[in-house]
């Protein structure tokens, strides 16, 4: 989850690498740090606890000369947020610094040969061993540095993207990944980047090479990159050209990414469909679904597997599937399912969600069920990223790059995928007849120009009452349908960005114990929408006030009877109800987001999380 930026070539390095890394900063922010290699054979390294603008800081005044060098942002997994364990690590003989994303997991032992043989270690993270080990085949058994990196890898077990660097090989990088992300840019003129993902290179080269997990990049400045394999076998270049809009990478006015992308989503959501439905409402064919129409169409059951935000998507998408195309779906959270014996079998499909399609625990599910036959379709974000090239077909949901930590518009774009995924199942499975669908799909393309004006009128009233819940300690969120999952999330946001406990359930089952903790210091945020389930949720919101609970409810326009109920209510348009995800998660989303800014929190960068979930 941390993020690591590098260049070789014959530009100064050091403002490419705090550029980089202050655009992978959504992946780790508790420190950050620089190696620079100069011509003359130096290594300069500096690094410090805190953000990127706390290293820039410490640099400052400093030499910071070279064009080759590494830097890294730190999400920690062993050992503390500090200096000494701050990336880059360097070797005992001072010669080699290394950054590291992932987890080495036999480090301990590792590192008790490496003591036994004289090494003395300055950090307690499970990258410096790694580092020394490299240092220990390069110096003590005389391998040359490619060799002494393949030898280091096979005696790791684990996790791992690396930048390697040697101040006697100033113009030169190495790396190499597996099962964590690492994409190398090929600049003009023998230029090369390297980074945990495109977001920080686009700006300088569009040509990009996805290391595979196994590869080792061999990037010598103003030659040719090589990729071997840890036996020193070639692997041949696949060059992909990435289209990202840099003005996506940029907060454009807006104090925070998350408001940002928030208000993104009418625009994220017609990208999303553009090319898949048209003007008059009529489905196109998902191309995953034209090309595996057997597999897809015949497929016994649909099994979900998704973590966090994407696992609340993969909820209605259930709904979705269930309701449209009649097949039987189940939900998996990608952790639970790696780890038990699930029964998967040949003629299932199973649907791998993540935004960053690198989602260590998703990706694990993904093997888990490759092995057992399955049929894998993954719904991801990131072009490019290990998911997709993973997986044997699936849809991009096209929404852009999403910096803040806290997903918004990957959750909306991940459910509209889904939505016109159950749509085209639904039909050629004939279970949703051609009118249906066409309606259908004419209501799902009518959803960005309700959320633009949702998002325009509702925002003023929420930021006022926001203020209602800035010192409450506890929230409760309830749905029904295909608002239970919404509840969920809603609950998910404010817990990740205030820090204020939050809970959602079902609302059918407050009286079966939640109902206990309602008093008047509890908020209860009830989507109270006037749809199937209406008259039942309007019950469990009377009992809710008979407890004297405090109610906000997000409820449909022109619904008087819901207003002279709760304390405060949130009106939004009318929309069919399996297409109200869409819409009831946008007041949430506002609320999370004006809460903690009324709190004074770093909305951007919650305290102990990170975007892309890439170790275990």
């Amino acid at each position: 989850m941390c993020g690591i930026v590098g260049y070789v070539g014959n530009n100064d390095a050091y403002p490419i690498l705090i550029n980089g890394l202050k655009r992978l900063e959504y992946r780790g922010y508790d420190s950050a740090g620089v190696a620079l290699v100069g011509d003359g054979c130096t290594l300069n390294v500096y690094k410090t606890k805190g953000k990127v603008a706390d290293l820039e800081a410490h640099a400052s005044g400093k030499p910071l000369g070279g064009s080759t060098g590494i830097a890294h942002t730190r999400w920690a997994t062993h050992g503390e947020p500090n200096e000494a364990n701050a990336h880059p690590h360097v070797s005992q003989s001072g010669n080699i610094a290394i950054v590291h994303n992932g987890i080495i997991e036999n480090y301990a032992t590792l590192r008790s040969q490496l003591s036994a043989k004289g090494y003395q270690f300055k950090s307690s993270t499970d990258t410096e061993v790694l580092a020394q080990l490299i240092d220990y085949f390069n110096t003590a058994l005389d391998l040359p540095l490619l060799q002494a990196v393949q030898a280091a890898l096979r005696r790791v077990i684990g996790a791992y993207a690396i930048a390697v660097v040697d101040s006697r090989a100033p113009r030169r990088i190495i790396a190499a990944r597996k099962s964590s992300p690492l994409v190398v840019g090929i600049g003009n003129e023998g230029d090369f980047y390297l980074a945990s993902d495109a977001s920080p290179i686009i700006e300088y080269t569009d040509r990009m090479v996805y290391l595979n997990d196994g590869e080792i990049a061999i990037l010598p400045a103003g030659g040719e990159m090589e990729i071997v394999n840890l036996d020193n076998k070639p692997v041949e270049l696949n060059v992909t050209r990435v289209e990202m809009n840099i003005s996506q990478l940029e907060k454009g006015g807006f104090p925070h990414f998350m408001l940002k992308e928030i208000f993104e989503q009418p625009d994220c959501l017609n990208d999303c469909m553009r090319g898949r439905v048209n003007a008059q409402g009529q489905p196109l064919a998902l191309s995953s679904l034209r090309f595996h129409s057997k597999r897809m169409l015949n497929a016994s059951r649909y099994i979900i597997v998704a973590c966090g935000t994407s696992w609340h998507a993969g909820l209605i998408g259930k709904q979705l599937l269930e309701n449209f195309a009649q097949v039987p779906t189940s939900i998996e959270y990608a952790s639970e399912f790696r780890y038990r014996n699930p029964v998967i079998n040949p003629s299932d499909v199973v649907i791998a969600i993540s935004q960053s399609g690198e989602t260590a625990d998703t990706l694990a599910a993904v093997e888990l069920a490759r092995e057992k036959g399955a049929f894998i379709y993954g719904i991801c974000n990131s072009v490019g990223s290990s998911i997709p090239r993973n997986t044997d077909t699936g849809c991009y949901i096209h929404v852009g790059p999403e910096i803040g930590v806290a997903s918004t518009k990957a959750f909306t774009g991940q459910v509209t995928v889904l939505a016109m995924l159950a749509l085209s199942l639904g039909m050629a499975r004939g279970t949703l007849s051609h009118d249906e669908a066409r309606q259908a799909v004419s209501q799902l393309t009518r959803i960005p120009g309700i959320i633009k004006e949702t998002l325009e009128r509702i925002n003023p009233q929420v930021e006022q009452l926001a203020k209602m819940l800035t010192y409450a300690r506890n929230v409760i969120y309830l749905g029904r349908g295909y608002n239970y999952p919404v509840a969920l999330e809603g609950a998910l946001k404010l817990k990740e960005i205030s820090y204020i406990h939050a809970e959602g359930y079902p609302a059918a089952e407050m009286k079966h114990g939640p109902i206990a903790l309602v008093d008047e210091d509890m908020p209860v945020v009830v989507i109270a929408t006037r749809n199937a389930m209406y008259d039942k949720v309007r019950s469990n919101v009377q009992e809710i006030k008979a407890r004297r609970g405090r109610v906000i409810a997000i409820t449909t326009q022109g619904d008087t009877a819901m207003g002279d109920l709760a304390d405060e209510c949130i009106a939004l348009p009318e929309v069919p109800e399996y297409l109200e995800p869409l819409i009831t998660t946008i007041p949430l989303q506002l609320l999370a987001y004006h809460v903690a800014v009324c709190k004074g929190k770093d909305v951007d960068h919650p305290r102990n999380l990170a975007k892309s979930v890439t170790v275990e």
